[in-house]
């Protein structure tokens, strides 16, 4: 399994969803499958079948969760480089050739990724071109729209 970049909130929030789906989930799972077993034969009871299957899906989700958590590497923001662009930095950035356009990025390992709220990728088209580069620097960025020419503005935490 490639390597997850997570922020400590994220670590946070994916270890209390195991504990729960360990918990809580299972014990609502065996009760259903408690009661199902209630209404008799087993071969052709639909409450029954559903509640096997969520309790695979739990199971599988557990598994999951436990390979991310195992595998995750933790962006530290103190530790965040101020001169070049790296996970966990935010960025911004400025179109070239529209001077109107500037956008404001955090980059974030896939599983964080959230466009809509200025979180991308490590692994996106413009989060990939951005890696490495100082304040100052133009990158060509391979879109799903075209070509953009973007400038890094500056970088901060």
């Amino acid at each position: 399994m490639a390597e997850i970049w997570l922020t400590p909130e994220e670590i946070a929030k994916r270890e209390e969803r195991l504990e729960h789906l360990k918990t809580t989930r299972r014990l609502e799972i065996a009760e259903q499958l408690k009661i199902a077993r209630a209404f008799g034969d087993l071969s052709e009871n639909a409450e029954y079948d559903a509640a096997k299957n969520e309790q695979a899906k739990n199971e599988y989700d557990i598994q999951q969760l436990e390979n991310e958590l195992k595998n995750a590497k933790v962006i530290d923001e103190s530790a965040i480089d101020m001169t070049t662009v790296g996970v966990g930095a935010t960025v911004k950035l400025a179109d070239v050739n529209d001077k109107t356009r500037k956008f404001i990025f955090q980059i974030v390992g896939s599983a964080e990724a959230d466009p809509v709220n200025g979180r991308i990728s490590n692994e996106s088209p413009i989060g990939k071109s951005v890696l490495g580069h100082k304040a100052g620097d133009v990158v060509e960025v391979t879109t799903p729209g075209g070509l953009l020419k973007l400038k890094v503005t500056s970088i901060g935490k």
